[in-house]
């Protein structure tokens, strides 16, 4: 292919979209290890003060997508930023030489993808990009017991009793919203569930859907590159089919969410923090928690990840020689959440 036909295709974009702790930064960490030599770019979009995502992709290392490729938009949702935050770091991804074959989006576990896929109009960019698809990732585990994130039993309980709320769950919306413009399904966590509870979830999805998409089940978001890169749907020219909850609203917000940052100082056992963690969810009615902390004695990072009670827990990479050895934890929940009595418990 000529140099001048490279320079008029247009660069695919897989949009990887889905509730919090549903397995996005896991399953884009296994593409980028598996890439097989395509050179690839991630735009991460964290919710929340820190971009612990971003910091998870980085710490790969893989030369497929080499750290400068990878660029973290922590100022707000990706969907509600796109002139300010969106086209310039599709700018800085596209500048760059050797050139990227394929951008991957990882929209905040928060986010609407419709708008997203709607700024792919956006002249400065319709030209030079296109949405190659949009994989909605689901937490299977979760979803088999009927909630769409690990333990929204009590808020789905609270709001029902309360008729000044109204009966629809903004998170319910979130996640339709999620599956009604996604071109592919990934049901995650296949691990956790029976027979039976994965044929649940399934049924729940594919209740969600409002056309044909395709449902696949996995363990750990390990999907092969090949079926997730290469759709070739050009999502934002079919983008009046994908009907949502918000396709009347002019804009939107997360006003019913929140987060925060726990500093947390150097710990002598990762199970004892991990309980203390799964503690602080029931208690407290987190939604999702994610960082880093520093083990004594130990000269790796341990990465802490935790979706409602369930914590898991792994030591991702070396301390840099000149970085602090601070922990920090990103904690998500509903706008009202007690930060001072989650911080105390945390630090406790």
């Amino acid at each position: 292919m000529s140099n001048n036909t490279n320079s008029l295709a247009r660069v695919p974009c897989t949009i990887v979209t889905g509730f919090l702790g549903a397995g996005k930064t896991t399953l884009i960490r296994h593409v980028l290890a598996n890439a097989r030599g395509r050179r690839l770019a991630v735009i991460v979009n964290e919710f929340g003060d820190v971009g612990i995502d971003g910091e998870i992709l980085k710490s790969c290392g893989d030369a497929a997508c080499p750290e400068e490729n990878i660029v973290e938009l922590a100022n707000g949702c990706l969907c509600c930023t796109v002139a300010d935050e969106f086209v310039p770091a599709l700018d800085q991804i596209l500048n760059r030489q050797p050139a990227v074959e394929h951008i991957v989006i990882e929209t905040s576990g928060l986010a609407l993808p419709k708008p997203l896929v709607q700024a792919f109009h956006w002249p400065a960019i319709k030209s030079r990009v296109t949405v190659d698809g949009v994989v909605a990732v689901v937490d299977g585990a979760a979803l088999a017991e009927g909630r769409v994130a690990n333990d929204l039993a009590a808020l789905a309980r609270q709001r029902a009793a309360d008729d000044s709320l109204g009966h629809d769950n903004p998170v319910e919306e979130v996640f339709e919203d999620q599956i009604a413009c996604a071109d592919l399904v990934v049901l995650n966590k296949r691990d956790l569930v029976s027979e039976a509870d994965a044929a649940a979830a399934r049924a729940r999805v594919a209740g969600a859907l409002p056309r044909t998409v395709k449902i696949i089940s996995v363990a750990d978001g390990k999907v092969d590159p090949a079926v997730l890169l290469g759709i070739g749907m050009a999502s934002e020219d079919d983008i009046e089919n994908r009907r949502t909850h918000h396709d009347l609203e002019l804009d939107h917000d997360h006003d019913d969410f929140a987060s925060f940052v726990v500093s947390l100082p150097e710990i002598a056992e990762p199970g004892a923090l991990a309980t203390r963690i799964a503690s602080v969810a029931e208690r407290f009615d987190v939604l999702r928690m994610k960082g880093f902390v520093a083990v004594a004695g130990k000269p790796m990072r341990l990465l802490v990840q935790a979706v409602g009670a369930r914590v898991t827990h792994q030591y991702d990479r070396p301390w840099g020689a000149r970085e602090s050895r601070d922990g920090r934890l990103v904690v998500i929940g509903q706008k009202d959440i007690d930060r001072d009595g989650i911080a105390a418990m945390l630090l406790a």
